[in-house]
């Protein structure tokens, strides 16, 4: 079970950090991934992890802004914010899959509830 969580509202230019903490033994073998889905748009990537933490990868909107992070001992993935855009306005999934540095999201299989990102102008 993955729990997505510090989304909230903030100016463009502004930084957050969100953190996605997964319940079972297992986290430690998963790659992980970020996506996002703005209203009427589909579900994009955004940023995966490999499950040692030793490889990243991110959609190049996000690259040199965005920076993934985990943790395996707290069982926590991260994606810190930075020099946020309106454009960044979506909800956030967190998700775990075993194809490393996937942008697909059909090759993840357990996905995290959705935190609200929301960046005024």
């Amino acid at each position: 079970q993955l729990q997505a969580s510090g989304g909230g509202l903030v100016q463009a230019g502004g930084s957050l950090r969100l953190s996605c903490a997964a319940s079972g033994r297992a986290f430690s073998s998963y790659n992980m991934g970020w996506f996002r889905q703005a209203p009427g748009k589909e579900r994009e990537f955004v940023s995966a992890i490999s499950w040692r933490g030793g490889n990243t990868y991110y959609a190049d909107s996000v690259k040199g802004r965005f920076t993934i992070a985990r943790d395996n001992a707290k069982n926590t993935v991260y994606l810190q914010m930075n020099s946020l855009k309106p454009e960044d306005t979506a909800a956030y999934y967190c998700a775990a899959g075993r194809t490393t540095g996937s942008y697909y999201y059909a090759d993840y299989v357990y996905w995290g509830q959705g935190t609200e990102v929301t960046v005024s102008s």
